[in-house]
């Protein structure tokens, strides 16, 4: 027999009596299923459709007022208010002075010199050195997808092939100064690139929206390198002109006022601060009917704005720009080649004859006085291995729940995927010679 409807859900029927709300109602509820959002509980619907109300109300009084050069729309961020939003899409940290974008160690952009000829209008997209649209997720590592967004382009450019980076490494291994999913600065993203003598693919390293351990023997494969960084001298539209000229650039923006939040396309002139909290990439300027723009390349997926993309005024009246784009810039540098190809990992090592395949996490399956006698292999990289011995969980879902042979987020939460099997272990050809060298 069905349980009865709680009296807040109730109450929120009732509450949908009223044309207008009914009106909203309706949206919400073909909303839901055009993004696929479920609430655990009747409350938080209620609470997903008040704010979805207010955001829908905002929306319309926008839209339907004069002209403004842009429209907004009931977008993936509908159910969250502009706190919530700022608080899991953003993530620019560690400015205590927006006026400066330099950390002290980037060469300084000062011009290319009176000569340079400035081109009416770029689009780096259509020149190939543009990844597609990412997706950072409820993980505020914006810098991260500005800084490998600004390095795919540069090395393009250079080398002729896009190869999409990975934001995960960067948020995994680039711990010194940067915050991974707490934020971070471009600067020192670039700065860590440096000292790691390159970094990987998204395909080698695939994003997570998740803070993790550094995965050593990725960290180590190189397929792209920089040479260094330039910071852009603040609130100089002219310099930043001149860079996009020749490559992409990440920018610092304030980037969670509410107009932003529900963009949908035209070009964007506020209102939003120049409290820079959000960071992103400039791939081209133009102009349109006489108003120039920027073409901002976003993290928050395809579908927000313009496919990800924003048209944002550009020769405005402020020196720092419309949500502050002019006042911390910069971009890496490239002149040198990447480096080959690194040979592929060997196995994994269990034991002195024992062996599982690349990439996996050794098991133990028999231990005697401490010693492991038998080892099986779970085909994932810094994997649990459960104590029935028979299976394995991801290192994100590292509670074994051995009755259901399931792997829990954690102790209390019941999101879970199902148990790995493990597998043989296996002797390398030529066990002698790691005997002999002992």
């Amino acid at each position: 027999m069905a349980s009865p409807p709680s009296k807040l859900f109730l109450l929120f029927l009732l509450s949908l009596l009223s044309p207008l709300s009914l009106s909203y109602s309706d949206r919400f509820e073909s909303w839901c299923k055009q993004y696929g959002k479920t609430y655990a509980t009747d409350e938080e619907k209620l609470a997903r459709f008040r704010v979805f109300e207010q955001n829908a109300a905002y929306v319309e009084a926008h839209n339907s007022a004069a002209d403004s050069g842009y429209t907004l729309a009931l977008n993936a961020f509908a159910d969250l208010t502009p706190h919530e939003f700022r608080s899991t899409r953003t993530g620019l940290t560690g400015l205590k002075n927006c006026g400066s974008s330099s950390n002290g160690n980037g060469r300084v952009f000062t011009g290319f010199g009176a000569g340079f000829r400035v081109p009416d209008s770029v689009d780096w997209r259509k020149q190939g050195a543009v990844t597609k649209v990412k997706d950072q997720g409820s993980c505020g590592a914006c810098w991260s997808f500005s800084a490998t967004g600004a390095m795919e382009g540069i090395n393009q450019i250079v080398t002729g092939t896009l190869i999409s980076l990975s934001e995960q490494e960067l948020i995994d291994c680039d711990k010194s100064y940067n915050m991974g999913c707490n934020g971070g600065l471009m600067d020192y993203a670039y700065k860590w690139v440096i000292k790691n003598k390159g970094i990987d693919s998204e395909d080698d390293y695939p994003y997570k929206a998740a803070d993790g351990n550094c995965l050593s023997n990725k960290v180590n494969r190189r397929v792209v390198t920089i040479d260094g960084y330039t910071d852009i001298l603040p609130n100089r539209e002219d310099l930043l002109l001149q860079a996009v000229a020749t490559q992409p650039v990440s920018v610092g923006i304030c980037g969670s006022d509410y107009a932003f939040q529900l963009y949908s396309s035209g070009i964007f002139n506020g209102p939003c601060s120049t409290s820079l909290d959000h960071a992103v990439l400039i791939v081209g300027y133009g102009s349109q009917n006489g108003q120039d723009y920027w073409i901002i390349k976003n993290s928050w997926g395809t579908s927000w704005g313009m496919s990800g993309y924003m048209y944002m005024a550009r020769n405005g009246n402020s020196s720092k720009g419309v949500c502050g784009i002019n006042m911390m810039a910069s971009y890496p540098t490239k002149t040198s080649p990447n480096p080959p190809p690194s040979p592929g990992p060997g196995p994994t090592k269990c034991s002195i004859l024992t062996y599982c395949p690349a990439g996996s996490t050794c098991c133990c399956t028999w231990r005697v006085l401490g010693l492991c006698l038998s080892w099986s292999c779970c085909g994932l990289e810094s994997a649990v291995c459960c104590k029935d011995t028979t299976y394995c969980c991801p290192q994100d879902y590292p509670v074994c729940d051995t009755t259901r042979k399931q792997c829990l987020k954690g102790n209390g939460n019941t999101t879970s995927v199902k148990g790995i099997d493990r597998e043989n272990s296996f002797v390398k050809a030529g066990w002698w010679n790691d005997i002999l060298a002992m």
